[in-house]
């Protein structure tokens, strides 16, 4: 793995809170992509049996959440949660049965605006909805000091030291779990912002989820955006690639998919993955 020069020394490490978030739902049903309602749990809450390294493909759900979801009361206070919240931060239980419990943050989700956090089973078991959530803070303005036209967003300097990247001919070689073309791309695509969120891969055309293997998707997969320029909000181009991360599960509902939260992005082709199965934030980080 390449040794890459950063600016991790000069980035501030801020405290931000959240509380674990009820999950949503009500009277009125989802429609699915073939026009037919579905009643099914959607996000947040505690999620007892989806963690990082699961298949998030499949479950009587949309847009499940591994793990634990969690989001601030003050909408202006959640901003800036969401924004400065980055992939592998540590999270800690601030009240309740697991006060002092750790964990890290597994995902960001756009739209409803939750930061989705990994703790072990034991310690789910011991908390509840409201419990205080802290986190370390650290990674927005991180920069490769050596390749400037490459962007991270959303990345802890803990995860970028964890994942198989190899330098080689000015370019970075990046291990990734699976790859899917922009094409693919749905909810989310012409957002103005990638530091907030994520968008969706698409899984209702089967011979691009049979080719690409789309359908094994896990939480937590580092994927491979082929043509995707996530520099300053979610668009197609042609050469880009961005590396990301999936932060929850599939939907049946028309435009939407698996998330995926941008980490490493650049408009021309200085980025080559390559597919590495272990590419997966439970075998980086629990």
């Amino acid at each position: 793995m390449a040794k890459l020069r950063t600016n991790s020394e000069k980035l501030p490490v801020v405290s931000v809170a959240g509380v674990v978030w009820h999950p949503k739902g009500g009277a009125t049903p989802r429609i699915n992509v073939d026009g037919n309602a579905i009643w099914v749990p959607a996000v947040a809450g505690i999620t007892y049996n989806a963690k990082v390294g699961d298949n998030c493909i499949g479950w009587a759900a949309d847009h499940l959440e591994p793990g634990v979801s969690t989001r601030h009361k003050d909408d202006t206070h959640n901003a800036s949660y969401l924004m400065l919240s980055c992939i592998g931060n540590e999270a800690t239980i601030k009240s309740g049965d697991a006060k002092g419990e750790k964990g890290f943050v597994t995902g960001k989700h756009g739209g409803c605006n939750h930061v989705i956090i990994h703790f072990p089973e034991e310690v789910m078991e011991k908390m509840s909805i409201d419990d205080k959530i802290g986190i370390k803070s650290k990674g927005q303005g991180f920069a490769l000091l050596d390749y400037p036209d490459i962007i991270l967003r959303n990345m802890s300097p803990e995860l970028l030291e964890k994942m198989n990247i190899k330098e080689e001919g000015g370019k970075l070689k990046v291990g990734v779990a699976k790859m899917a073309p922009a094409a693919c791309m749905g909810s989310g695509l012409g957002s103005s912002s990638s530091v907030t969120g994520d968008y969706d891969i698409t899984l209702f055309d089967e011979a691009t989820v049979k080719e690409y293997r789309l359908d094994e998707l896990r939480f937590g997969d580092i994927v491979a955006l082929v043509d995707a320029d996530n520099r300053h909000g979610y668009s197609y181009r042609k050469g880009a690639v961005s590396i990301g991360v999936v932060v929850h599960g599939d939907s049946a509902i028309s435009g939407h998919g698996p998330g995926v939260c941008t980490l490493i992005t650049a408009k021309s082709p200085l980025i080559e993955p390559f597919i590495d199965d272990g590419a997966n934030l439970a075998n980086y980080f629990s």
